[in-house]
């Protein structure tokens, strides 16, 4: 009940967290990966923990209910849209990361991700709903 009352009243600090976590995670994983091939002489490629992928799903997951979570209590329309589209874009290039679909560039993960921090932290700021009334469902 503690983590869902903290997700109802908090929304946008979760996914705020959440996003720079995962930013982190994505700055990170370029230098924690060319350290073990520095350290361990193997250059035929990354090799990681298996779990070290799953992370990129957590993220996308407390992500995803974060922003659902933000939506519904947004005063703003543009925001909402805003949200659910940076969440769809690190979504889309998460899974084009993993299915190689399009050729992209890695750092292209960064966007959504910044863009979901500053996108939860305006919503936080100016577009809450103090009212039952003025959010939509």
């Amino acid at each position: 009940m503690g983590f869902y009352k903290t997700l109802k009243d908090h929304p946008n600090i979760i996914g705020s967290v959440a996003s720079v976590v995962c930013l982190i995670h994505c700055i990170a994983t370029p230098f924690l990966f060319m350290a073990s091939v520095h350290v361990t002489h193997e250059h035929h490629g990354h090799h990681h923990p298996w779990w070290w992928g799953t992370l990129d799903l957590l993220f996308l997951i407390i992500s995803a209910i974060a922003v659902s979570w933000s939506v519904k209590n947004s005063s703003k329309t543009w925001i909402r849209y805003a949200l659910w589209l940076s969440w769809a874009s690190m979504t889309f290039i998460l899974i084009n990361e993993k299915i190689h679909l399009l050729h992209l560039i890695e750092e292209l993960i960064y966007l959504p991700s910044v863009a979901l921090i500053m996108f939860h932290l305006i919503n936080r700021r100016y577009c809450r709903c103090d009212r039952e009334d003025c959010c939509s469902s």
